[in-house]
This record gives structure tokens, C-alpha cells and sequence, in this order.
């Protein structure tokens, strides 16, 4: 008798001797061959194991178009890198916002039932396992995990204690590392050069903890993004909503944050109470009109009602009301249709379980449905998400290298970017920021007269690192090509040299295009 296993096996060796031209030739395919052998379709796992052993004893050929149909869930590395988000233990957090909800058990403004807090809960918010474990899972389901994007979630994480963060973050290392090391500078000498290399880490943070001692710190950390709690530009919403900062130390916070290169992502929440969706909408103007603002990503979070928020009482007592989701795909489509091109929205909507919200949208989708909304009224959103190539054919025909500038924190921005621009498409981008201040030098000498390289990024499938693969975005040079007109515009502005706030895994890559370490930076003279 044929074991399931066998069957499996039989399966793919008749998947791989096809061509496909569909997906959906493919999944045809597929359900007549689990019907002819009587078995219900395998996992992904299973197929894909199989698979690889068939592989590795040389037994059926590689088929491209198999390994693609087979990843599960394959938009997770199709940005160009594999996100491992990671929680950090329940503290404190110093903020005593009306909407941030509390449950016992979890970081400040997350609930059990999340997807992240709970993976997070169930190995004791252990950093080391769960990146150790989120790599496997995604290693497993066909993913290359070369190059990761550490997202560290939970409360405000320049509240926590310093000895902490240290130790949280060496353990992430340690767990993309696979192996244990005794101080974090050691951990990450060796992900310069380990099978999975940590490229960027974010965390996220309120503006009210940003100062110069922070940034140093962030920076000695490897971070190199930064989510700032803003939900709004209002000032007395703000203070309605017991935030507990103003617009000042917004301000104060982004032109901190850019000066040192990092990435700024800002959290923002429509619907707060005290707001109506004209208010949202002109912060939504302001945001991208002052130059004190312009952050590179934004996650919208719209304002919901949950259990253990002040908020809760509040709406208990009818004197909130959240926006219905009419009124919130609405403002939403008139928001998605101001974002500039340079911007990344991440997010729409938070994973809250539906049961947990007692007010505001349930729609889980919701970007899709805005998505639908605009194309009904022949809009379209221009923010980089949106825009990604993904998995579309790249044609070099098409290409044209977009030059976009903009002010920012009294410097210069320049978003260069290589786009299709018959298919609205963009493929990789460079963020060049020209400081005109010195507020940094004295804690970061080496940004003296220096322009900085906030952000290099090549979209499409991940290609494993020291490998080629025909036709793939991040093999196209074309973040080389980047690099090189960034250094020819800082030259002709009278910049000495580049620095590039580098994620540690990346400093191999810029120490083969003629850059070195300095004070966490990756520096070349160019003057």
C-alpha cells in the first residue's frame, strides 16, 4: 500500500516535469493529481519538505515556478525583505493616553488574541526564540530569510530599562544568529556575515523620549527605525486625549530623528475623540505640507473602542461616538489620495480581534476595501505600498530613474527612485538627506559635513545572498546605480563624504562598494 508520504512524493514528481504558464494551471493541475491519489491536499510544509529532499537527491529538476506557487503566503518577502515582528515583556509605559487600552499579561495598548502578542505570550516574550522560531516558520514555508526587518513591538521602548534593551536586542541577534554570544557588539560582528542578517530594526517609542542621549543610544543598538507614537497634529485633541505631549515635541523628535538618518514612521489615528473627519483630513494636509513633519512610512490606526481604555468609559457613557465605516472608508480614500509618492503606508488597521472592539470598524481588510473604494472612483494611491513591484515581470525598457525633492527639519530630502512608469510601478528607491544644521555633531562627529543615506531599498522576491537569479528586481544593480547618483548630487552640493545609517547585516554590502565603519555609521569620503 502507497503511504501518504509516497503519494506527496508521486505528486511532485508530476508538478515538476510540467510548464505552467498560470497559477491557476498550476492549482488545476494540483487538485487532479491529490483526486487521483486519494488523498486530501497536502500542507505547504509537507509539499515543500518533500520537495526539497526530492531536490537534494537529485531526483526531479528545479522548478522555479514550483518553489513560487508552493510559498506560503509569498507576499510576506515580496518588499525585499522577511519581517520578524517580536514583543518586547509588559512594563510600564509612562504615557496615560484615553484610548491605549491595558490587560494584565500583555505590553500596554496590546491584547491577547493579536497574532504577534500572542506568539510573543506563549514563549514567555523570550527574544532569542521567537526570532528563532519566526525564521524556521518562515524558512519552512519557502521563504529566504538573508535579510531581515526586526520590527520590536510593545509600549514605549525608550521607557524600558537600558540594561534591558540591551539584553533584549543582543538576544535577537543571537537568535537570527543561532547561536549565543556574551556582549551585543559580539552578536553583531557576527551577523555581519551570518545566514541570516538582520538589515534594519525598528522600535517604537514616544516623541516626549527623544533626546540626544536616546539617539546615541538607538544608534549603538543597531537601530534604525523609528515609530513615533503622533496619532495626531492637533494640539488640543492631543490634550484631549490626555496624550501628554504637544506639537512641539513632535517637531523636536523628527528633526532629532532625521538629522541622525533614521527612518521615520509615524502612528497615527483618525477618529480620537474630540475629532471629526474634517480635522483628520487637515492634519492629513499638514502632515505632508510642513516641512517640520514628512514622515518616510505612516501606520493609520483608526481609533477604536476597547475593554480597560478610559476611552471605554467615556463611550459607555454616550460621550463618544467612533466613525461609522462609511464615514471611515471615506476619509480614508480622501487621505490615501493626498500621500506623496516618497511615503510608505504600512498599515490601516491594527489586529485587534474583532470580539475585543466594543466600538469603531471591525473590517479587518480594510485597506482592500479602501483600495476598491478609490478605484470605483477612478483614484488611485500613490504611496510607495501601493506601488510595489511584488511579483510582476521587471522590464528594463520601462525603467527611468525619478528625482523627487522636497524640504524637510530646515534640510533636504531626495527621493531617487527607479520606476515603471508604464505600469506605475517602482522597483527600488534611495532616500538622500542633506542636513543644513549641525544639532548632531557634537555626540556624532563623523556626520559632520556629511550627507546622509537614510534609507537603500530594492523591492521583489528576496534573493539569498552571494546568489543570482534571472529576471529578479534585487539583482538588477539597481541600488548600486543609486548609490551613485547619490554620491554625485551630495558631491556637487560640497558634502565631504556619505554616511549611511546601515542595519548591521547590510555592512558587508556597503564595505564592497568602498564604505567602512564609523561610529555605527558606514562612511565614504567623497570630497
Amino acid at each position: 500500500m502507497t503511504s501518504h508520504k509516497q503519494k506527496i512524493i508521486k505528486i511532485i514528481q508530476e508538478l515538476s516535469q510540467k510548464k505552467f504558464q498560470s497559477g491557476e494551471s498550476f492549482l488545476s493541475l494540483f487538485r487532479k493529481l491529490t483526486k487521483k491519489y486519494q488523498i486530501s491536499p497536502p500542507s505547504y510544509v509537507e509539499i515543500l519538505s518533500s520537495y526539497k529532499l526530492l531536490r537534494s537527491q537529485k531526483k526531479i529538476r528545479r522548478c522555479l515556478f514550483f518553489e513560487e506557487m508552493l510559498k506560503k503566503r509569498p507576499v510576506r518577502s515580496l518588499s525585499g525583505v522577511a519581517v520578524v515582528s517580536v514583543l518586547t515583556k509588559p512594563y510600564p509605559c509612562p504615557g496615560q493616553c484615553l484610548y491605549c487600552p491595558t490587560e494584565k499579561g500583555f505590553p500596554k495598548s496590546y491584547l491577547a488574541g493579536e497574532p504577534a502578542a500572542e506568539r510573543a505570550r506563549l514563549l514567555n516574550y523570550n527574544p532569542y526564540l521567537q526570532v528563532k522560531k519566526r525564521i524556521e516558520t518562515l524558512q519552512k514555508t519557502g521563504h529566504s530569510t538573508d535579510k531581515i526587518e526586526l520590527i520590536i513591538i510593545g509600549a514605549s521602548w525608550s521607557a524600558y530599562p537600558k540594561r534591558y534593551q540591551e539584553w533584549f536586542i543582543k538576544r535577537c541577534f543571537d537568535g537570527a544568529n543561532f547561536s549565543a554570544s556574551k556582549k551585543l557588539t559580539e552578536a553583531q560582528k557576527k551577523n555581519e556575515k551570518a545566514k541570516n542578517r538582520i538589515i534594519g530594526i525598528s522600535v517604537e517609542t514616544r516623541p516626549d523620549l527623544i533626546s540626544l542621549k536616546e539617539i546615541k543610544r538607538m544608534r549603538e543598538l543597531g537601530i534604525t527605525k523609528v515609530e513615533l507614537g503622533v496619532q495626531t497634529l492637533d494640539e488640543k485633541i492631543l490634550t484631549k486625549n490626555q496624550r501628554g505631549h504637544g506639537l512641539k515635541e513632535i517637531v523636536e523628535a523628527t528633526k532629532l530623528l532625521r538629522n541622525a538618518g533614521f527612518k521615520i514612521c509615524y502612528h497615527l489615528m483618525p477618529g480620537l475623540y474630540g475629532s471629526t473627519p474634517q480635522k483628520d483630513l487637515v492634519v492629513f494636509k499638514k502632515l505632508f505640507s510642513d516641512s517640520n513633519f514628512r514622515p518616510d512610512y505612516l501606520k493609520i490606526y483608526p481609533c477604536v473602542v476597547t475593554k480597560g481604555s478610559k476611552l471605554y468609559q467615556l463611550w459607555k457613557r454616550g460621550k463618544y461616538q467612533p466613525y461609522d465605516d462609511k464615514t471611515l472608508i471615506n476619509l480614508l480614500v480622501q487621505i490615501k489620495k493626498i500621500v506623496p509618492p516618497y511615503v510608505r503606508i504600512i498599515r490601516i488597521f491594527r489586529d485587534i480581534p474583532s470580539p475585543k472592539i466594543f466600538g469603531g470598524t471591525k473590517i479587518s481588510n480594510l485597506r482592500e476595501v479602501v483600495k476598491k473604494e478609490m478605484a470605483k472612483r477612478g483614484l488611485k494611491c500613490q504611496c510607495i505600498r501601493c506601488r510595489e513591484i511584488k511579483n510582476l515581470k521587471l522590464k528594463i525598457k520601462n525603467l527611468i530613474l525619478v528625482k523627487r525633492e522636497y524640504q524637510a527639519n530646515n534640510g533636504k530630502e531626495i527621493f531617487l527612485s527607479f520606476e515603471d512608469k508604464k505600469n506605475d510601478k517602482i522597483l527600488a528607491f534611495l532616500r538622500l538627506y542633506l542636513p543644513q544644521s549641525s544639532i548632531l555633531n557634537s555626540i556624532f562627529k563623523v556626520l559632520k559635513k556629511s550627507a546622509i543615506i537614510r534609507e537603500l531599498h530594492s523591492y521583489g522576491e528576496i534573493v539569498e545572498i552571494g546568489k543570482r537569479k534571472k529576471g529578479a528586481t534585487q539583482h538588477q544593480n539597481l541600488g548600486k546605480k543609486l548609490v551613485r547618483k547619490a554620491e554625485q548630487l551630495a558631491k556637487k552640493i560640497g558634502a565631504k563624504k556619505i554616511a549611511v545609517i546601515s542595519g548591521v547585516g547590510a555592512r558587508q554590502y556597503w564595505r564592497k562598494i568602498g564604505y567602512r565603519l564609523q561610529q555605527s555609521y558606514m562612511v565614504k569620503n567623497i570630497g
